[in-house]
């Protein structure tokens, strides 16, 4: 099985359990605009390739190849903000639509965060269904479980960091310590979203656009309104 050089990037919903266990009476809205949320997420990460949807989770590779560490930094920290603003963009359209549900009225309690790892990876396929394997896939999925309190961060793994060089030292960064599972202790980069260079400006919906997205959620949400089918049991013979 041979191997390439990656850059591994995880987009994920902070918040989004708390989410959905809050708003379960509304389930099928507060399915849709997730669905929505990470769908935006991945139609924004121009360059790299979309391996999973993992739950609350987007995990996404770029082949790394003719890549050295600067320009994967650059683009480490470019997707962030790409991905973050097209988050919050449709977000914020979720949010102003018509709907006046808990789960439709509640997305800004949803926030995104990013780690990312820069690494060797094995392509492995199973009927028709490929997937990235390997001790640096483990790695940056480990990433996620941190002690991290900024809200919206990028956690780039100390490979990444390192492989940077200057072009690391321009943005502001914590190191953390870390114990992850299955590989022992590791060191990674805290970089606030805030301390990123904000991409273009959020913008309002327009009444369209509100009308629009209330009958797309209304529709996805039917399924989940109203008693559940049940099959019918026959009546005994006599």
């Amino acid at each position: 099985m041979s191997t390439r050089r990656a850059l591994l990037l995880i987009a994920d919903i902070g918040g989004y359990t708390e989410y959905m266990q809050f708003h379960r009476s509304v389930l099928g809205h507060a399915e849709a605009a997730t669905a929505r949320l990470l769908g935006r997420v991945v139609d924004a990460a121009h360059g790299f390739d979309l391996v999973e949807v993992e739950g609350d989770a987007a995990f996404l590779s770029r082949d790394a190849e003719r890549l050295d560490g600067p320009a994967a930094w650059s683009a480490a920290t470019g997707a962030a903000v790409a991905l973050h603003r097209a988050f919050h963009q449709e977000r914020r359209y979720v949010e102003r639509n018509m709907c006046p549900c808990g789960s439709c009225t509640r997305t800004a309690d949803l926030r995104l965060k990013f780690v990312a790892h820069l690494g060797e990876v094995a392509t492995q396929t199973i009927r028709r269904w490929t997937k990235l394997v390997g001790l640096d896939v483990i790695h940056v999925h480990r990433l996620l479980k941190n002690p991290v309190r900024v809200p919206e961060y990028l956690l780039p793994s100390d490979d990444l960091y390192r492989a940077a060089g200057p072009a690391a030292a321009a943005v502001r960064t914590a190191p953390v310590d870390l114990d992850l599972e299955g590989i022992g202790s590791a060191r990674a980069h805290v970089v606030d979203l805030q301390d990123l260079p904000a991409g273009a400006p959020l913008v309002d919906p327009s009444w369209r656009h509100r009308l629009g997205s209330t009958v797309a959620m209304v529709g996805r949400g039917l399924p989940h309104v109203g008693p559940r089918r049940r099959d019918r049991v026959p009546e005994p013979v006599a």
